[in-house]
């Protein structure tokens, strides 16, 4: 039954970890978005996030985002700096043209730092991208 559902694959749409300065206290954070590099609007975005290693696991986390415009971003989560040793893991489904899409971003142990910043579609900032 499974191999009976067509769904299509994902382009444009990315996971980045962006850090900033948190406006209230001064700190630098990372945080995580959701950007929507495409023509279409995304809706109906559900994304279930967790970190875990060989050993650790943290808790499942589930976001959702109604509508995300053509040429937009949305921040999805502050990822704590304990979290950055494990694998991150966000899991992206969302609706557009009619069709149901999903896809599987994962951050690598370490792999969110500053030398890995490059240049983010659609946001001008600089982050980690996960295509």
């Amino acid at each position: 039954m499974k191999k009976d559902i067509d769904i299509p694959e994902v382009t444009d749409v990315y996971v980045a970890a962006v850090r900033e300065k948190h406006e209230e206290y001064g700190s630098l954070d990372w945080n995580a978005y959701l950007i929507n590099d495409l023509s279409e609007t995304l809706e109906s975005v559900l994304i279930v996030s967790k970190g875990y290693d060989e050993k650790r696991e943290t808790s499942v986390m589930r976001h959702s985002i109604a509508k995300l415009p053509p040429q937009s971003f949305a921040k999805v989560e502050f990822l704590q700096e304990d979290v950055l040793q494990l694998n991150n893991e966000f899991s992206v489904s969302f609706f557009a043209e009619g069709k149901m899409f999903h896809k599987k971003f994962v951050f690598k142990k370490n792999s969110i730092n500053e030398k890995a910043l490059r240049e983010v579609p659609v946001m001008q900032k600089k982050g980690v991208l996960l295509k």
